[in-house]
């Protein structure tokens, strides 16, 4: 595995996606409704080509675009990465016809994509979901069922859902299926949460989908959400590193400034301490991130352990960089419109989706087994 530095034209790049996150995006950020799709936003990155590279750019380069804009602008990196992860089953596991139709308008942000795997009793257990697909003809399924926590929902133009196509199967009878937003039967509404983006619930009464819609095989669908899910997991954790760096940068312009007990705030031991603590935690977690989609892009036999622990650590450590950066803040940081205000609504949602912290955990040890037991 690399040991890990930038070269200067990655490090440039980082630096001009900083700079149009904070002049061309944010101003769009700004303006968009909290709980919706921000299309103007979406738009935006199309034409900024930002959505396009989702489909050609490796592992480490989205980390690097997701850490990028989570500097400057958490909205602009957030839709970016749903776009991804709704569209990327299409983009490696679809059709001719599935691609044609749905990538260049994703691309463009035109459409906006949405994953839908987690249901109201199989979140982090998604082996267990239930929505149904029941046979209806010899070419084709009826979804009847329920997603819940999913992110675009209801606004999305397309859906990547996850049925179980053969009950009692656990992961083996798991169907992905390219459903478009306009089917009949299909409908959703709106969650009120935390994080400022859309997260909704979709119902599925009969709604019908065929051969078609496949991506991938039938019965294989699991395979189709773990690909992803390794792939983005990774960069779930340059998000947090991000946002570890914008409240690690924040922390370091106040307390150099502010005059606290006959001094700055910096000159308290205590404080330097705290803040040398969060740059060191902040460094860690980024190299592992960096590690773990070079993994993915060399096509190593350790991507899950690894994507599991890059997830893991990052998030885990934006928590704690986050809060540290609000309590030397004080009640400023508290205060509605505040950067960290924002900062500490975003960072506790990443900790959970797209695998909780435990699932993490228990992914990492599963795999240290499988090693030691295939040695």
């Amino acid at each position: 595995m690399t040991a890990f530095s930038l070269e200067p034209s990655q490090l440039a790049r980082c630096a001009e996606l900083r700079t149009l996150a904070a002049e061309r995006l944010r101003p769009l950020a700004e303006k968009g409704e909290p709980g919706r799709v921000n299309r103007a936003l979406v738009a935006e990155l199309g034409a900024l080509g930002l959505l396009s590279r989702l489909f050609t750019a490796g592992a480490l380069d989205l980390c690097l675009m997701r850490e990028s804009l989570a500097q400057a602008c958490t909205e602009a990196e957030t839709a970016l990465a749903l776009q991804g992860l709704g569209a990327h089953p299409v983009h490696a596991h679809g059709t001719p016809g599935q691609r044609e139709r749905w990538l260049p308008r994703v691309s463009d942000g035109t459409a906006v994509a949405a994953f839908a795997l987690s249901e109201p009793g199989a979140g982090s257990d998604a082996a267990a979901l239930s929505l149904r697909a029941e046979r209806d003809g010899p070419d084709g399924w009826r979804l009847t069922g329920e997603k819940c926590w999913i992110s675009n929902a209801p606004d999305a133009d397309l859906y990547t859902v996850f049925a179980r196509t053969t009950p009692a199967a656990g992961a083996r009878g798991v169907t992905a299926f390219l459903v478009p937003a306009d089917r009949p039967g299909l409908t959703g509404s709106r969650l009120d949460m935390v994080a400022p983006h859309a997260v909704g619930t979709l119902r599925f009464d009969g709604v019908p989908v065929t051969a078609a819609d496949v991506l991938g095989e039938p019965d294989a669908g699991f395979r189709v959400a773990m690909d992803t899910l390794n792939l983005f997991r990774p960069s779930v954790g340059a998000f947090a590193v991000g946002m570890a760096q914008a409240a690690l940068d924040a922390t370091l312009a106040h307390t150099a400034t502010r005059d606290a007990f006959g001094g700055r705030l910096k000159d308290l031991q205590a404080v330097a301490h705290q803040v040398a603590e969060m740059s060191v935690r902040t460094e860690a977690a980024r190299l592992m991130v960096y590690a773990a989609a070079t993994a993915y892009d060399e096509g190593a036999d350790d991507v899950p352990r690894r994507s599991a622990m890059a997830k893991l650590l990052a998030t885990e450590t934006a928590q704690y960089v986050v809060d540290t950066a609000v309590q030397l803040h004080g009640a400023r940081a508290l205060c509605r419109g505040h950067l960290l205000e924002h900062l500490y609504r975003e960072v506790r949602a990443p900790r959970i989706y797209e695998g909780a912290s435990e699932v993490q955990r228990g992914i990492i040890a599963k795999e240290l087994y499988k090693t030691l037991e295939a040695r």
